[in-house]
């Protein structure tokens, strides 16, 4: 072998066995376990087309991704080749209704991301940022005319959508953001910086919130992939949601004409129309990354043994799973009644907040100890439970970490706001 093959050789390492063969005990979460994490059988409280909307993207995500997540997460690239099979799932869109759009209810669109999250949360969040952000956006504040023009290409997944809201100085206290829209002759000029924004890396679409410098309120708009001044870069080095491509934007005299912008985002309280239901759906994330782990860890328990016996037969480790099961009942039935509360008109934000704070709360402890009982193996991506458990932690801090939406129900319960802190008051009395 020449010196310079050799060394490539050392550096590369020896390949890994195959899992089957390294490890023959348990099966890995590229061959999905069936559902057995729905023990009070939610179906009972769904219509026949959700029961069928449920089971339809379960078996898609079983046969088309669970194959490929974990060779993907490792990479952290996108599997654009499945695309074509989400979009067969006609998810995208959610409750909007024409355009292309499924005009789901909202609790079917919520069971869908659960199904999706089952599997791959990062596909989920791919889903979620194109169709409860970016799409819900232009359904509820664009024009007619834009409403047109953009939703039955992002229906279909023939185009991708983003939604920039986040700066690198802004996360929790969004509404500070300071990316600015001048107007201009037959336009906005927009200049500034997003951070953080899933999809972005490779969207036709972005819509990105700006202050307008002449009102100093937030407007929303629409801005085309390749537009001169914008640059788009990923943010490497995630340790979750590594399929999702989250991007760096900046903006640099990005002009915008006048028909890409949102008519009806007109100040930062328009932005609440959206997230108010895109909480409801990131809510429903982390139940079905719970119930992925559950679901594989029932199956790994029975099939590993160890002191002659299957790891179900150990008393530790059936407290444990019946723990995570409780807890996936709860934050099930807990979604359920938010998008009932939605449906019915009564949904407030504090209660779209606590549902996001108390299911990804809920289900970071079910991810934890279905880690602990896979042993080893619970670092290994191929077992689906470390990548979950990495998963849920940005998902625990998007869209309203737990303190931000636990201050937003405390405020609203209360009538009292704590979000800046006290020394700031103190501060400013100091100056009168």
């Amino acid at each position: 072998m020449a010196d310079s093959a050799r060394m490539k050789a050392q550096k590369l390492g020896l390949p890994a066995l195959d899992l089957s063969v390294a490890f023959p005990q348990a099966t890995p979460a590229s061959l999905f376990p069936p559902l057995v994490s729905d023990y009070y059988q939610f179906d009972d409280l769904l219509s026949v087309e959700e029961i069928s909307l449920r089971k339809k993207v379960r078996e898609v995500m079983e046969r088309e991704v669970a194959p490929i997540m974990a060779e993907y997460w490792e990479k952290a690239e996108f599997p654009f080749h499945i695309v074509p099979k989400l979009a067969e799932l006609a998810v995208a869109g959610g409750t909007i209704k024409g355009f292309g759009c499924p005009g789901l209810s909202i609790t079917g669109s919520a069971i869908a991301t659960a199904e999706i999250a089952r599997v791959d949360a990062s596909c989920s969040t791919f889903i979620l940022v194109h169709s409860s952000l970016a799409m819900l956006t232009i359904a509820l504040c664009g024009s007619e005319a834009q409403k047109q023009k953009y939703l039955p290409s992002l229906a279909k997944l023939n185009t991708i959508a983003c939604w920039a809201l986040t700066e690198p100085n802004y996360g929790s206290d969004a509404s500070s953001l300071k990316t600015t829209a001048r107007k201009v002759s037959g336009g906005w000029v927009l200049n500034g910086q997003k951070r953080w924004i899933g999809n972005s890396t490779f969207a036709d679409v972005l819509v990105i919130f700006a202050r307008n410098t002449s009102t100093n309120q937030i407007n929303g708009f629409i801005v085309k992939k390749g537009s001169p001044g914008l640059k788009v870069t990923k943010i490497e080095n995630k340790i979750g949601l590594r399929i999702v491509q989250n991007g760096d934007i900046l903006m640099q005299d990005v002009f915008v004409p006048d028909e890409d912008k949102l008519v009806g985002v007109n100040s930062f309280q328009d932005t609440n129309k959206v997230l108010a239901v895109s909480r409801v759906m990131v809510a429903w994330q982390p139940i079905g990354i719970a119930m992925g782990v559950f679901d594989i860890c029932h199956r790994y328990l029975k099939e590993r043994k160890q002191f002659g016996a299957p790891l179900a037969a150990f008393q530790l480790n059936q407290e444990k799973l019946v723990r995570m099961l409780g807890n996936i009942q709860a934050v099930l039935l807990v979604g359920w009644r938010l998008c009932k509360l939605y449906e019915s008109g009564k949904m407030t934000p504090g209660h779209a907040s606590l549902g996001k704070a108390w299911t990804s709360s809920k289900a970071r402890e079910v991810v934890s100890l279905g880690r602990e009982l896979m042993g080893g193996n619970g670092i290994l991506s191929d077992f689906l439970v470390a990548k979950a458990f990495c998963d849920l932690e940005p998902i625990f801090s998007y869209e309203g970490t737990y303190d931000i939406n636990s201050l937003v129900t405390a405020r609203e319960i209360t009538g009292v706001a704590s979000f800046k802190p006290a020394i700031l008051a103190k501060l400013t009395q100091s100056r009168l």
